[in-house]
């Protein structure tokens, strides 16, 4: 029984890092912009078949380096064109706007790269279990938590201490503010909106190593960020990590006693905790702490 709860525990932590990735990503974009993007889940299908498409021919570190980066700079675009044209209006705009983004994606998806599955191979030394009795640690996983924690340390430092960070964190106070100080808004709001889908292009090079592409994996992958944020509290990107921790050994020790209630319990879990505190755990409107 010790031994299971070990690998559940540690299961739900790996997962948990996971969507605590890709939810931070979506609490940047809401933070700053308002906009509940619909489409994250969408990006990082994008972010992780364009790493399958370069694989063959840059390798499997070039892909997790340049992918992301295309992913945003998609981002950007999409940004660009779409998005900020909705900003001032009422949320529901953007959300609707995100929402059909997110089918297009899919059915792009489905055109380019075809609707069956599409495995991905890592290097042969990440896919080694560290021991027989730790089977199921292997080398991926630790890599992926790797990622996350120096991509979360990384995006944590940059808003602390850049110039750009600082403008970001203090825009989601008073963006208007902000704006009277002569900084670009609309700018600001382009790579705020670029570096949450960097996060899920990330997010989809790695989920690709560990489960395989498809394209509707993103759809499974959205609700349990969003459930991470209102967990952790809107505004809070400390929150938004923790609550992705706890969701996913949640789930993993639900999985234990009762299998069928691993994912419900994540549900119960955002409710209980908007009975007992509405803004989450560490949640502040309108603040990134």
């Amino acid at each position: 029984m010790l031994e299971l709860t070990f690998f559940n525990v540690t299961n739900g932590l790996i997962i948990g890092a996971f969507y605590a990735l890709m939810a931070i990503g979506l609490s940047l974009i809401l933070n700053l912009s308002g906009v509940i993007n619909f489409a994250h889940g969408g990006f990082l299908v994008i972010g992780g078949y364009l790493a399958f498409t370069l694989r063959p021919y840059i390798g499997f570190w070039g892909a997790l380096l340049v992918a992301p980066f295309l992913t945003a700079i998609i981002g950007f675009v999409v940004e660009r064109l779409l998005i900020r044209r909705l900003y001032g209006r009422d949320p529901l705009y953007s959300l609707l706007l995100t929402f059909g983004l997110a089918f297009i994606i899919e059915d792009g998806t489905r055109f380019f790269w075809g609707a069956q599955g599409k495995p991905v191979t890592v290097p042969p030394f990440l896919a080694t279990p560290l021991s027989y009795d730790f089977f199921f640690i292997t080398g991926y996983r630790l890599f992926m938590v790797s990622v996350v924690i120096v991509t979360v340390s990384a995006l944590f430092i940059f808003l602390r201490y850049t110039r750009l960070g600082v403008r970001i964190r203090a825009g989601t106070l008073d963006l208007e503010t902000v704006a009277a100080l002569g900084i670009n808004v609309r700018m600001l709001r382009s790579l705020n909106f670029a570096a949450g889908i960097f996060l899920a292009g990330l997010s989809g090079v790695l989920a690709a190593g560990q489960l395989g592409l498809e394209p509707t994996m993103g759809t499974g992958l959205l609700m349990p960020s969003f459930i991470a944020i209102i967990v952790g509290g809107v505004g809070s990107l400390t929150g938004t990590l923790l609550g992705g921790l706890l969701i996913g050994v949640a789930s993993a020790l639900t999985s234990i006693a009762v299998p069928a209630a691993s994912e419900a319990v994540m549900y119960v879990m955002m409710a209980v905790i908007l009975l007992v505190r509405p803004r989450g755990l560490f949640g502040e409107e309108g603040m990134l702490s």
